[in-house]
């Protein structure tokens, strides 16, 4: 007697999935990279624009903030705004990824 085996794609299909799997990741990549990110921090004060590439742009500070006896506070709000700049584009970026790989996402590591 011979066991039934379930078809299901073939191993080319499998192979062509996965490049355009690839090629849309590659493509998306390079349109997150491109695209520019406002943030700001400490109400308003600090503007930081970053890039998808997670380079700073710009940093705009409000003159009101900049207190020569309080260095430490300007400090502490540029380094909120940057790390919150940062997380922005790391988020974004793992959203749209994970709409391309679905449930591969993680799963493959150095596939892709």
């Amino acid at each position: 007697m011979k066991a039934m085996v379930p078809k299901g794609p073939s191993m080319n299909e499998m192979i062509r999935q996965a490049q355009k799997m690839q090629e849309d990741m590659q493509k998306k990549q390079a349109e997150l990279e491109a695209m520019e990110y406002d943030v700001s921090a400490g109400g308003g004060v600090v503007k930081i624009k970053i890039n998808g590439k997670r380079e700073i742009l710009s940093i705009d500070i409000d003159p009101i903030i900049v207190d020569p006896d309080d260095i430490e506070t300007l400090s502490d709000i540029l380094v909120a705004g940057v790390n919150e700049a940062v997380k922005k584009v790391s988020t974004i970026y793992d959203e749209e990824m994970a709409k391309i790989t679905g449930p591969f996402g993680g799963g493959m590591p150095g596939m892709f």
